[in-house]
């Protein structure tokens, strides 16, 4: 039995007590069946943030002061272990593991107070607005321009121009708020002319469109700015100063998937073996073989994410080591949802709308929605690169781009 400890004359709740009041709170707050309808599903998932945040139970690496719960290492695994357990809906948008640790380090005191609070309460839905399409993995040769007009460098009137495009933006369709890379240095200024622009999504000029992919469903946008008028006081960090604030953006993106990704597939891989038996494949030794490397592989992911959460609690940055977890998660989920289609045989071929699809259609939805894990986030070749230059220290390749100047 594990006994509580005393720190400054209070008992200090155990790792294993944080995971059965976690447990129970998850249990006991389940928000109920998804909803169809968009709107309503949009405000079921809002109300559901607004019930952790309340309850304290949202954040749990963010400081405190601004609503998070600045758990220890232990129990941010916990507590990752735990959510992907309860099958609980998953945070809206992608701010909360990108945009914020961004506005965390570089944020002003005033931009702290006014985004960070909404944001993890779901009250401000956010999205990102990096690639674009002839800057994606090369995501220096960006050209988003945001010129600016009213006064200097402190006119609290003065505002930005905006005028570009962006492209494979996730939860741009219900944003409020768009993170954006935007060009105020010259043309050809690559990183170096590059600042961090938090856009209101519902500001004139900007508009919004879903791109539909294999799956059949809309999960990306492309944005369009036409002549998108923002404040000055919205640039996070100094004008032409955006490329650190990109690379800690980037890096934190890879660090949450890594640890969110190895409780999410400890739960598939256990239903995926479930189908296996189902089906009479477990026979197999082949079959048996593959099941077994992909539990080895679901482990060195968690302990992986582990690796990584560790180095952000010491360092406050995960570092290139975060590229080694994301092209390991990319290779496994597509390898994972390859091995459920040849499970299934014949049955592999029908999608989620046909009446005798397996488990409807959700191994098929997942190895077409996996063949985009290749792409987003920066592609695989850009992970080997990152890999290569900054974590193996090889030579790099004069015909790429520069590792520290990619996506």
């Amino acid at each position: 039995m594990t006994s509580t400890s005393i720190q400054d004359g209070h008992p200090v709740e155990t790792d294993e007590q944080f995971r059965v009041r976690l447990r129970a709170f998850l249990a006991d707050n389940r928000p109920g069946r998804r909803p169809k309808d968009p709107a309503e599903r949009l405000s079921w998932q809002k109300a559901w943030l607004a019930t952790l945040f309340d309850a304290g139970f949202a954040g749990p690496s963010w400081p405190r002061e601004y609503g998070g719960m600045d758990l220890s290492f232990a129990q941010q695994v916990i507590y990752q272990e735990e959510y992907a357990r309860a099958r609980v809906p998953r945070p809206l948008g992608t701010g909360l593991g990108i945009a914020a640790p961004t506005i965390i380090k570089y944020g002003s005191p005033e931009q702290k107070e006014r985004f960070l609070r909404p944001m993890l309460r779901g009250d401000k839905v956010w999205a990102q607005g990096y690639s674009e399409p002839g800057a994606g993995s090369d995501l220096p040769a960006l050209r988003t321009t945001a010129r600016r007009e009213g006064g200097g460098p402190d006119d609290p009137d003065a505002e930005y121009v905006v005028n570009g495009q962006k492209v494979w933006n996730s939860a741009a369709d219900i944003a409020d708020i768009l993170f954006t890379l935007v060009r105020t240095g010259p043309a050809g200024s690559r990183q170096e002319g590059i600042s961090y622009l938090l856009i209101d999504a519902n500001t004139p000029g900007v508009s919004v469109r879903p791109l539909r992919d294999l799956t059949g469903d809309a999960h990306f946008c492309e944005i369009f700015f036409t002549d998108v008028r923002v404040p000055v006081a919205n640039r996070i960090g100094e004008e032409n100063g955006g490329w650190p604030l990109v690379r800690t953006s980037l890096g934190h993106e890879r660090a949450a998937g890594a640890m969110n990704q190895a409780a999410l597939y400890r739960r598939v891989l256990d239903e995926l073996i479930e189908l296996a038996h189902e089906r009479g494949a477990t026979a197999d030794p082949l079959v048996r073989d593959r099941l077994a490397d992909f539990e080895m592989r679901v482990r060195i992911m968690r302990l992986t994410g582990m690796r990584t959460i560790a180095d952000i609690m010491a360092k406050g940055e995960p570092g290139p080591a975060s590229s080694t977890s994301r092209l390991f998660i990319v290779t496994f989920e597509q390898e994972l949802h390859e091995f459920a289609l040849d499970l299934l045989g014949g049955y592999g071929i029908l999608d989620r709308n046909d009446p005798h699809a397996v488990q409807r259609g959700r191994w098929v939805w997942g190895f077409l929605r996996t063949r985009a894990s290749s792409i987003g986030a920066g592609t695989t070749e850009i992970q080997r690169n990152t890999i290569a230059e900054q974590v193996l220290g090889l030579p790099r390749d004069p015909s790429m781009p520069s590792a520290g100047k990619s996506r």
